[in-house]
């Protein structure tokens, strides 16, 4: 389906979609930003995905007709996501996850039947935001959804993996947070020092394993890239 056209401002626009997050959603959205490439390439400065929407920002004011003609004429045709999956280790453990027992009392599971239920799920990258390299993901067990926390933690180490509401995320760098600690990944996600500085791109998949303390403590200490599986 079209999506809906905001003017925000003249030069930033937003296109919505009325519809669940998906991936069929995710591959309407990633073809009609090709498409607005492709149609305005000289025109945009930056594109940015959201679940339900793609935000461009113009690197002048445009003219809506010629955005809104595009808009209403464009028919979702069969665009590929990525196949491209990729491993995630993550250490399980209470000192990682200072939140995970009581998450799993909450539920009336085991540690070991939440860990399962979230490692278990291949998870499907639809963008970044709030921190650089933060990944928004879809794909958590509607038996993991839990309410963010009232008050929220002020210092999360890097690599911590957590959830909040329907999303499960990974901090990629120490900062401040209101997501429920579960475990903690030993991987860099994201390095100003590479081109691009994530490893990842939007469409593409991940999945959790499950690992010691002791393969965490040896993979921070003799770090490894992210593995495609």
């Amino acid at each position: 389906m079209s999506p809906t056209l905001t003017f925000i401002t003249p030069t930033i626009s937003e296109f919505y979609w009325d519809q669940e997050v998906s991936d069929q959603l995710l591959m309407d959205q990633l073809a009609f930003d090709s498409l607005l490439t492709q149609e305005f390439n000289a025109q945009i400065q930056e594109t940015r995905l959201g679940f339900k929407t793609l935000s461009v920002l113009w690197k002048k004011a445009m003219e809506q007709d010629e955005i809104e003609k595009l808009t209403n004429e464009f028919q979702p045709g069969h665009f590929s996501l990525p196949e491209t999956l990729w491993e995630v280790p993550v250490s399980y453990s209470h000192s990682h996850g200072r939140d995970l027992k009581g998450l799993a009392a909450s539920k009336n599971i085991s540690e070991d039947e939440f860990i399962a239920l979230h490692s278990n799920p291949l998870y499907r990258i639809h963008f970044y935001g709030f921190l650089p390299g933060f990944m928004y993901l879809n794909g958590l067990p509607k038996k993991l959804i839990t309410p963010r926390k009232k008050i929220p933690d002020r210092s999360i180490p890097p690599g911590s993996v957590a959830i909040g509401a329907s999303q499960t995320g990974i901090y990629p760098m120490e900062s401040p947070g209101g997501w429920h600690l579960i475990g903690r990944s030993p991987l860099l996600f994201f390095n100003v020092q590479s081109n691009p500085p994530v490893w990842a791109k939007p469409g593409e998949r991940l999945k959790f394993t499950p690992i010691s303390e002791k393969e965490f403590d040896l993979l921070i200490r003799h770090p490894k890239a992210a593995r495609r599986l």
